[in-house]
Parts: C-alpha cells; structure tokens; sequence
C-alpha cells in the first residue's frame, strides 16, 4: 500500500509538472507542446517509471549508463529514452547495444565522443541518433562539456562530419546557486545564436536543452525546448553505491 502511495504521488507531480511547463511556455510566447519534458529517473525503480508510463507520458532520460541498460530492456518500447551527461567512450557500443530506443543523447562534448557514436551507430545500421552537444556555460572544471567559446566548433564538426548523429541542439546544467542560471541559460542562447549564424539553420532546428527541478520554469521562459525534471516528479534519489558512466 504504501508504493501505491508513493506512485500516486510521482504521476500527480507528473501533471503538475506539466502544468507548469505549459504555463512558462505560454509566458514566453510559445505553445506548451513547443516544450519536452524528460522525465529524469535515475536511482529509481522500474515500477514508478511504469506508473508514469501508464500515465500517459513517454520521455525518460537516466544519467547512468548501466542503470539505463539494465531498465530498458524491461520497460515498454516506445519509450523515447535520453542519456544525460558525459558519455565515456567504452560505454557507446553497450549502450547502443541495450537500448535500440535510445532516442537521444544530451552530452556529446567532444571530437571523440561523436566519432565513436557515429561509428557504432554505422556498424550496427542504426538510423542517426539525435544528439546535443554539451556546453561548460558555468565554467565549473567539475561539470563536463565544451567552453561556450568551442561550442560552434564541435557542433559544425557533428553536424558536417558525423553523418550518423542528427545534431538536435545544445544543452547544459546551470550552477548549483540559481541565481546563477539566468547567466548561464543567457550563455547557451548565445551559442546557439552563434552555431545557427554560423551553419545558416534555423534556432527552430537547434534545441536548447536548460533547466530542471528547481529552474525549469525559468529556462522554458527564456527558451528553453528540453527540461529535465527528475526529483520534482519522482522525490528524492537514492544513491545506494557509487555508480560510474
């Protein structure tokens, strides 16, 4: 009785979440359906994620790459399932592998990263994996991907070279102290500002992936298309052991 209790609770924050994301989108000037919400679900259980399945929703995003092989398999296939974070490059061809429902990857932040996906995803004759480069917009040396001011070179570098990845946009993890974020969504909008110029596509083509649980709504405002929302839909993580990318 008292899981039943606690997925109750995931699915009503679930549309909360929603709610409000649709709300910011309207704020901005934009449809709520112009937004994606993933549903972030590390470190929780199979049975809730299916509880939010059930209700409706489809995309989930996991930060771990083991996690994210051993619940895939066991999870609906039409799930559109994201890898969030810095990939290593000896976890591409086992994740790949695991999840043929892995619809995108937000942290490619470097040449080598994106050559390995590319190679994978040919050898296995994969359609092009969706794909946003991961930007350093905090200049936290603990946080991963690329300074802004190399940003337009690893997505010109995806986009022309890697004819296996679909370069989808940017993406990025404002500082722990939100004052901060405002700053650093305004570094991201510059950058794409900059990769749109510069490859002559449209902002339209180029997501902005910013925002989570506690910033979400501020990023959707100031444009935002992908929030990953993970404590506020599922509570607090539990971090059992160390896990490892």
């Amino acid at each position: 009785m008292a899981a039943q209790v606690v997925e109750g609770k995931a699915v009503t924050a679930l549309r909360g979440v929603l709610s409000r994301a649709h709300q910011a989108a309207e704020r901005s000037g934009r449809r709520g359906a112009a937004v994606r919400v993933v549903a972030v679900s590390k470190t929780k259980p199979n049975s809730l994620i299916r509880q939010v399945y059930d209700a409706g929703h489809r995309v989930f995003g996991e930060n771990y790459v083991q996690e994210l092989i051993d619940k895939a398999p066991q999870l609906p296939e039409d799930i559109d399932w994201h890898f969030i974070g810095h990939l290593q490059t000896n976890k591409v061809k086992p994740l790949l592998a695991a999840v043929p429902n892995l619809d995108m990857v937000e942290g490619v932040d470097s040449e080598k990263i994106a050559n390995n996906l590319n190679r994978v995803i040919a050898s296995m004759g994969r359609k092009p994996l969706k794909v946003m480069v991961q930007v350093n917009t905090s200049g936290e040396p603990s946080k991963s991907g690329v300074d802004p001011s190399d940003c337009l070179e690893i997505a010109k570098y995806v986009k022309l070279t890697c004819l296996n990845l679909q370069f989808s946009g940017l993406m990025t993890i404002g500082m722990p102290d939100y004052s901060s974020t405002p700053e650093n969504f305004q570094t991201l909008l510059n950058c794409r500002n900059e990769v749109c110029n510069a490859l002559g596509i449209a902002e339209s083509a180029c997501e902005l992936s910013m925002g989570m649980s506690n910033d979400f709504e501020q990023a959707i405002e100031m444009g935002s298309t992908n929030v990953r929302v993970g404590s506020t839909i599922f509570g607090p993580r539990d971090y059992p052991k160390k896990q490892s990318n």
